[in-house]
């Protein structure tokens, strides 16, 4: 995907786990800030979506992924939904 074409694909936004502990906002720059609980700022890094599947590069070099299916992000064990 073209850094344009990921820029503005349909994920960017926040999506946050149902008791709201753990928040992923994509930015359209194609990184991501991974807030937990009271750190907001816990995980920095980038990410590339391909066509439903997201890969995450941690600043720190932690890698993981995750999957989008009917507008909910599933990674690592954790359920996501979006928030508007």
């Amino acid at each position: 995907m073209s850094d344009d074409a990921q820029a503005s694909h349909p994920y960017v936004g926040l999506w946050v786990t149902e008791d709201g502990h753990i928040r992923h906002e994509l930015l359209p720059n194609n990184r991501y800030v991974e807030a937990r609980g009271n750190r907001e700022r816990a995980y920095l890094g980038r990410y590339k979506v391909t066509g439903t599947h997201i890969d995450y590069w941690d600043d720190t070099g932690f890698t993981a992924d995750g999957d989008f299916r009917d507008g909910v992000l599933y990674h690592a064990g954790m359920v996501l939904r979006r928030e508007r």
